[in-house]
């Protein structure tokens, strides 16, 4: 949702700042960014995008999702790494003062879709307050009541959208984090130390399959009293020593407004199985690390307060996991027989845009070295 808002807020930015430039959108995606940037920026005029995306670190479906974009303004490539390594590359383009200059000089000037763009987040925020309206109006909370919200999050963009919606006054309680096996954030809110030197998982869910998360880069920013110089270090430590470990205020506000704590495969696929037998809902992986953490959270805490949990995608992105989780076999099944087996055992429909994949035509099929990203844009 917030991808469909954001190009129309770029746009109407460059011509308040009397941009002439074309807009190149590069965007590091870990699954359902890539597409909806794809989808929000085709054909919009004054732009272009490029979408890189981890070789083996996204569900086949949004691969393919991907991979048959249309749009004449559009192009996709594959890297050879995880997240991180795509992430990490376009922000090396970014800061590439000679590179920018050189694209300027072209007519081009550099954005991103990504959450390191502000814009993102700003349309992410009214999730929470239109969550909060509707608890209301049903009935089930009274307006001023705390509520807590739990997030699935691995680059902490969605999570931190949650915090400005506290900030501006939505009335919040605990912010809980939810990650997979690759916890570095549960770690971090827990201990005050971040640290991306330990094994990277592939998991069941891969868009959250991420060491470096970096909207917490802005978290830090507003709980130091907007210190710039020393977020600064932290960051420039997290590159160079791979860590760093926050002071003791900062651990304290960070620990009074968030609680983390992960779940792993066998986790997820476990809740999977519950919440559809218990309620009928069919979770995506994504979810179910929520669903499942929320437990242990009340687990740990017994805080009963109103919750919201954040679902995040489409079960049949995921279908072989989810499709495995409900006792199906999955073994030899391409993508899309997986799609059809989901929703005669579970009873749902498959999504029209995701059944319709199977027909369109594959546009983007290359791959470069993490090191290489910048020489497959065509400019």
């Amino acid at each position: 949702m917030a991808l469909q808002i954001l190009p129309h807020l770029l746009s109407v930015s460059a011509k308040k700042c009397g941009e002439t430039n074309t807009i190149v959108i590069l965007v590091a995606t870990s699954g359902d960014t890539g597409k909806a940037a794809l989808e929000g920026f085709k054909d919009v005029e004054g732009t272009r995008i490029t979408v890189f995306y981890p070789k083996d670190g996204v569900s086949d479906i949004q691969k393919r999702q991907m991979i048959t974009q249309e749009g004449k303004n559009v192009f996709v490539s594959g890297v050879y790494g995880n997240f991180d390594d795509a992430q990490s590359g376009v922000k090396r383009i970014f800061t590439d003062e000679e590179y920018k200059a050189e694209l300027n000089g072209k007519g081009y000037s550099l954005s991103s879709a990504n959450s390191i763009n502000f814009g993102r987040l700003v349309p992410q925020i009214v999730y929470y307050f239109h969550a909060y309206s509707r608890l209301v109006a049903n009935g089930e909370i009274n307006a001023g009541d705390k509520i807590n919200f739990v997030v699935p999050t691995g680059n902490f963009g969605n999570i931190l959208a949650a915090y400005y919606a506290k900030k501006m006054g939505l009335p919040v309680s605990k912010l809980i984090c939810a990650s997979n096996e690759n916890n570095v954030l549960t770690d971090f809110i827990n201990t005050g130390k971040y640290s991306r030197k330990r094994p990277f998982h592939l998991t069941l869910s891969p868009s959250m399959d991420i060491l470096i998360s970096s909207n917490l880069e802005r978290l830090l920013y507003h709980m130091s009293g907007e210190d710039a110089s020393l977020i600064k270090g932290y960051m420039s430590s997290l590159e160079s020593e791979g860590e760093y470990t926050v002071g003791e205020d900062i651990k304290k506000m960070i620990s009074k407004e968030f609680y983390g704590d992960f779940c792993d495969d066998a986790e997820t696929s476990l809740k999977i199985r519950e919440t559809f037998e218990k309620y009928k809902y069919l979770s995506d992986t994504h979810t179910a690390v929520a669903l499942a953490v929320y437990d242990k959270y009340v687990e740990k805490t017994s805080d009963n307060t109103p919750t919201v949990i954040a679902s995040t995608a489409s079960p049949y992105k995921f279908a072989p996991g989810v499709f495995k989780a409900l006792g199906g076999d999955a073994e030899g099944k391409d993508g899309f027989t997986l799609l059809e087996e989901l929703s005669r055992i579970s009873g749902t429909a498959i999504p029209k845009p995701l059944s319709d994949l199977k027909n369109k035509p594959v546009r983007f099929d290359g791959c470069c070295e993490k090191d290489k990203m910048k020489e497959v844009l065509d400019f």
